[in-house]
């Protein structure tokens, strides 16, 4: 059973910088895909962004220019650098990633904005 473990998130002010980590249980270049979304309150989750075996990457149109999907094979842990953040970044974010046929999904981790 694989495990990711979130960590990074708290409180910020706008405009401010987080960086968010997930720590993989495997070796995340045996991934498909890993990605980080987020889910505010009375909302659906959402991709944030997304970072492929190739290492490609694709971000929400709300984020682009703002957030970097990255990863460190070596530490088996994928990062969200999130900067320029804004009140409507408040939400939990949650990394996923794709090994063979099955998705795997971190606890979860708050990232709050105040204005």
């Amino acid at each position: 059973q694989l495990v990711l473990v979130e960590s990074g998130g708290g409180l910020v002010q706008a405009g401010g910088s987080l960086r968010l980590s997930c720590t993989a249980s495997g070796s995340i270049f045996s991934s498909n895909a890993m990605g980080w979304y987020r889910q505010a309150p009375g909302k659906q989750r959402e991709l944030v962004a997304r970072i492929r075996s190739d290492g490609s990457t694709t971000y929400a149109e709300s984020v682009k220019d703002r957030f970097t999907i990255s990863r460190d094979g070596a530490k088996n842990t994928m990062y969200l650098q999130m900067n320029s953040l804004k009140p409507e970044d408040t939400a939990v974010y949650f990394c996923n990633g794709f090994w063979g046929q099955r998705v795997y999904w971190g606890q979860g981790t708050q990232v709050t904005v105040s204005s």
